[in-house]
């Protein structure tokens, strides 16, 4: 009866225990994920698939991320969105950051994973038109949206294709009426991306290649980088862990892309369902081929900028805006996150 009884008093005791260490485990808050707001450079569109990607397949949670992702404005509206904390961190224009660093360096974004390496910055007008050159423009009006990143660059287009810009009208419109306002001779020419230009008119009924010119930017020697992935530098100083995180994540997400377009669009629909997945994967595919295959890629990776190209586009910019001070490559991208050279995609082609 002794022995018996001292079996029940252990079995209590342990019971008791367990049933402690239970309570002191459930007492502990679950392990917090570090929570980014992320903005996109534009409306939920096929060539953000890597993003929705990411989100879907959990690989910002297994770094231990809890992202969202927002809808855009335009390319150089993100910018002033993640450098006055309303995001952590953002895609757009890396020509914006630029400008920002050399006026408010404080302030100024980093750019830490560089996506869109070949200039997509372009005039466009209508395949008749008589404008042939950025100097044509003077006596004309160009119309864009006010955040548009070509409209933003082209006073660095007019100073080294010596437009006259006093002789040029700029109009602001919405961006879904650009390429309305230019078939109907609203505008003589309007301001865009290359991509989103020709995807916004093929959803209008109109061959780009058919009906409308593009004057490069690329072409007079602005061979400048666009969107990247940019993060708040406060972030990137209380977070580092949380940065480069993001980045392998995307990473990782971006060779899905490369392996699985159809998976990727399943991603996009899921955002938006009124989209139409064969144009959304034709955009996917044409930002793939055009805007992200630069030479340099080859060399040195995606993700990686050439810090010499960086430094002769840094220059460009001050020049032409007359900036007050020349930002240095490291002040607007960080290659630090990055996963290695090896683990980063060198042919999207």
């Amino acid at each position: 009866m002794i022995a018996l009884s001292r079996r029940a008093t252990f079995k209590r005791i342990a019971a008791a225990t367990a049933a402690a260490i239970g309570l002191s485990l459930a007492a502990l808050p679950a392990q917090a994920q570090t929570k980014i707001k992320f903005v996109l450079q534009w409306k939920f569109e096929g060539s953000q698939a890597w993003f929705f990607v990411a989100q879907d397949k959990g690989y910002f949670k297994a770094e231990g991320l809890d992202v969202s992702i927002d809808q855009g404005e335009g390319s150089a509206a993100s910018i002033p969105k993640v450098a006055s904390g309303a995001y952590d961190a953002g895609f757009g224009d890396l020509n914006a950051i630029i400008d920002m660093a050399a006026k408010r360096p404080a302030d100024a974004p980093v750019g830490v994973y560089m996506l869109y390496n070949t200039p997509p910055f372009t005039l466009i007008v209508k395949k008749d038109s008589p404008i042939k050159t950025p100097k044509d423009l003077e006596g004309k009006t160009i119309g864009g949206p006010a955040n548009d990143g070509a409209l933003k660059l082209f006073p660095a287009l007019a100073k080294i294709a010596k437009v006259d810009t006093s002789k040029v009208n700029i109009t602001n419109m919405a961006p879904n009426l650009r390429e309305q306002m230019l078939m109907r001779g609203q505008v003589d020419a309007t301001f865009g991306y290359v991509n989103t230009v020709t995807f916004s008119a093929k959803a209008m009924g109109i061959d780009a290649a058919k009906d409308l010119r593009f004057i490069r930017y690329g072409d007079y020697g602005m061979d400048l980088y666009s969107n990247a992935v940019f993060f708040s530098r406060k972030f990137v100083q209380d977070n580092p862990k949380a940065v480069a995180g993001f980045v392998r994540a995307l990473n990782r997400a971006i060779k899905d892309v490369l392996a699985d377009p159809e998976m990727a669009m399943d991603a996009v629909m899921k955002r938006e369902p009124l989209l139409k997945r064969d144009v959304e994967k034709d955009r996917l595919l044409s930002a793939l081929r055009n805007d992200m295959s630069h030479p340099e890629v080859a060399r040195i990776g995606l993700g990686d900028v050439d810090d010499k190209r960086l430094e002769r586009s840094i220059e460009i910019l001050v020049d032409a805006n007359q900036l007050a001070r020349t930002p240095t490559p490291a002040e607007v991208f960080n290659r630090s996150f990055l996963p290695a050279r090896d683990q980063r995609p060198s042919k999207l082609f």
